[in-house]
């Protein structure tokens, strides 16, 4: 896996059902590195700390891989990396590989895999359309966050460098299914319970399903 895109955005005004508001999503590439912060990416924007940015959610990685088939989706939309709102495009970056708690060296940084991307309405403004929502849940590739571990600078081109394989078997796209499916996957849903990388707020609304 290496970096292909750094992306950023500024705070952005739209109107959603008759109100405005402001979302980070609109992000762009820049030929600058990126400085991963512990909490977030320095110079990105972000409207709503509630929900994005923090230890969990510091940085969002996205693959490239999916790109063509999203553009086949919605060739009227113009398009370029960042599109749905991550800070990193990655070449090579599968879900179903990276287990939640792997720790990546990358650019100067050190990071730790910790949840998959979960679609909000904002995604659906980004594309104009909040069927997207559904697609891209359907689809199971979501990108992953990372914790950063130390903070560093990242930039296009920079490996991805495993330096610890997480000792739990669940993978992001394991867990990306866990989140939306209705009958829960016991094996799936212990792992995650007990995996300390994810947030205990979501691990502890996990427990209902035992």
């Amino acid at each position: 896996m290496r970096v292909i895109s750094t992306n950023i955005g500024p705070l952005t005004k739209v109107n959603w059902h008759g109100k405005e508001i402001v979302t980070g999503i609109f992000k762009k590439p820049i030929d600058e590195p990126l400085m991963l912060q512990t909490d977030s990416v320095a110079n990105d924007s972000i409207a709503d700390p509630r929900v994005h940015g923090g230890q969990y959610k510091a940085c969002y990685l996205f693959s490239s891989k999916y790109y063509n088939y999203w553009k086949r989706k919605y060739p009227h939309l113009e398009w370029g990396w960042g599109m749905f709102g991550e800070n990193l495009t990655i070449e090579h970056l599968e879900e179903r590989e990276l287990r939640i708690g792997d720790i990546y060296e990358i650019g100067t940084a050190l990071i730790q895999i910790t949840q998959p991307r979960e679609p909000c309405f904002k995604l659906g403004i980004r594309f104009g359309t909040q069927e997207i929502l559904k697609e891209f849940i359907a689809h199971g590739h979501p990108g992953t966050y990372v914790k950063v571990l130390k903070k560093g600078i990242v930039k296009k081109g920079d490996p991805l460098i495993l330096k610890e394989k997480s000792k739990s078997p669940l993978t992001i796209q394991d867990f990306y299914r866990l989140l939306f499916e209705e009958k829960k996957n016991k094996d799936h849903l212990a792992l995650a319970i007990a995996n300390p990388c994810i947030p205990e707020k979501k691990r502890n609304r996990l427990k209902n399903y035992v």
